[in-house]
């Protein structure tokens, strides 16, 4: 190998030495983009909204006892079930007056609104009609 190649051969491995050595007396952290990535992803589980203590099957027979317990009457279904901004909004089917035969009996549709946590914000009955016949109030 011609002299001239050795002085810039060493110098390249002296320059590799000096660069494992920085590396090694670095401490060990995540590149910044990877760091900043890392922390952002942090933030939006922070932000990400709080899931609700009840989810609709739970809401919808909480709000069924709640009526049964109101009423003393037994539910008979669940007619409409919506996620509001501070908890549920549930109809809740009972039979008012029972009748023979079985479709001239009376039903009612209550209202029911729970909060978060399953508990009792307010109830009322929107509705009543002949079993047979939907639309024809009772």
């Amino acid at each position: 190998m011609p002299p001239e190649e050795r002085p810039r051969e060493e110098g390249q491995r002296e320059e590799r030495h000096d660069e494992e050595r920085h590396r090694e007396e670095r401490p060990r952290t995540r590149p910044r983009a990877e760091r900043d990535r890392h922390e952002q992803g942090h933030e939006r589980e922070r932000e990400r909204p709080r899931r609700p203590a009840l989810d609709a099957r739970d809401a919808a027979r909480r709000a069924a006892r709640h009526v049964e317990g109101l009423t003393g009457r037994a539910a008979e279904g669940v007619t409409s079930l919506e996620r509001g901004k501070d908890g549920w909004v549930i109809g809740i089917e009972v039979v008012e007056t029972r009748r023979i035969p079985d479709s001239t009996d009376i039903l009612a549709e209550y209202q029911v609104e729970l909060d978060d946590s399953g508990e009792l914000a307010s109830y009322r009955r929107t509705e009543r009609h002949y079993r047979g016949r939907g639309d024809d109030r009772a």
